[in-house]
């Protein structure tokens, strides 16, 4: 019986699993100092965090998660023809060899016969683009200023790559997870030709220094609508979609694209992960998402971490995925659970 890393891994290379992925069972997220200790994330009913960009993060109660706060006054770069005097890439010698010494050992303790040491990054470049000027300014800017919205791109490029150094230097991670949010449920934010034009060749630079100093796999996060994005997800270097929506038509970009990219998702958060969701919910997704093929696939919520809003709506799915993966393979859940280390949910 193969461990939950190399289960996933045989699904990512269309080798033999010999059984169905369980969402994020084979992938431990784990942070960078930067990401830890500068990029304080508000708890619920916080306000106004600001991290090292000088963004002003709220998690105002009742809603799902936090996010940058673009009230006036609050908005780093409100001219982009000023953006290299307001756009001030924080120092990484902000980072300490005390605060590399305790992610260190989170990475250290992870049993990586069972599960992947992903190094979580996020925002990506478009997030981060609007979150330093709001998502509105941000799309009218990508159109109206290209050459400016490109250098701006380049400038995170490089802080990008300094992190980058640092992480595979210090923490040697053998997985990238990814974010960066490229879509609503029904469209991609950019025509396919645009987003060429400003990501491509530049997360093939980021994703391509990761591959070269250890990671062996590049998971992207994106819950959202971007089949028309494959192509060119595939050109940056990215190995497993994760977050792909059921309005992708999953199982067409499964058949379209095996051997070149795995598609991990299918579950959309809004068939589970709501108030007064039931065991019944997930049995019925569970089912649903198990129809695919084990390679090139992996059934998983669409949320970019292991959890959900709404709890015990991952853990239950999870516990459906392992049912089939018992029945259908003759498994017994014993058996399951020893192969894959204990994890936490980190949302």
């Amino acid at each position: 019986m193969l461990t939950a890393r190399e289960n996933m891994r045989q699904a990512i290379i269309g080798g033999t699993p010999d059984r169905y992925v369980n969402q994020y069972e084979a992938i431990q997220l784990l942070f960078d100092p930067f990401s830890l200790f500068h990029n304080p994330r508000p708890m619920p009913g916080e306000r106004h965090v600001l991290n090292a960009w000088g963004i002003s993060n709220s998690f105002p109660e009742g809603e799902p998660g936090a996010f940058p706060d673009h009230a006036e006054g609050l908005i780093v770069c409100d001219d982009i023809e000023k953006w290299e005097e307001q756009i001030i890439m924080p120092d990484i010698n902000l980072i300490t060899d005390e605060e590399w010494d305790i992610c260190k050992k989170m990475y250290d303790a992870v049993d990586t016969e069972k599960a992947y040491k992903a190094v979580f990054v996020a925002p990506g470049l478009f997030e981060q683009t609007h979150h330093l000027m709001s998502i509105e300014e941000a799309l009218v800017n990508y159109m109206d200023e290209p050459e400016l919205m490109g250098e701006i791109l380049d400038y995170l490029v490089e802080w990008e790559l300094l992190i980058a150094k640092g992480v595979c230097e210090n923490l040697h991670p053998d997985m990238l997870f990814h974010h960066d949010d490229w879509g609503s449920e029904r469209n991609s934010f950019f025509p396919p030709e645009m987003f060429n034009e400003f990501f491509t060749k530049r997360y093939a630079k980021v994703y391509g220094y990761y591959k070269e100093h250890g990671c062996e796999f590049v998971v992207h996060h994106s819950d959202s609508y971007a089949a028309n994005l494959v192509p060119y997800m595939i050109d940056m270097g990215i190995d497993v979609w994760q977050g792909c929506m059921e309005s992708n038509d999953v199982p067409a970009l499964v058949d379209k694209y095996q051997g070149q990219i795995t598609f991990m998702g299918n579950v959309d958060n809004k068939a589970i992960d709501f108030e007064g969701w039931t065991v019944e919910d997930c049995e019925r997704a569970a089912e649903k998402a198990l129809e695919l093929p084990m390679t090139g696939y992996i059934p998983c919520i669409t949320q970019g971490g292991p959890g959900s809003v709404f709890p015990g709506a991952y853990a239950e799915l999870a516990k459906q995925i392992d049912r089939i993966n018992c029945e259908k393979f003759g498994f017994t859940q014993e058996e399951l659970d020893a192969q894959r280390m204990d994890w936490q949910i980190l949302f």
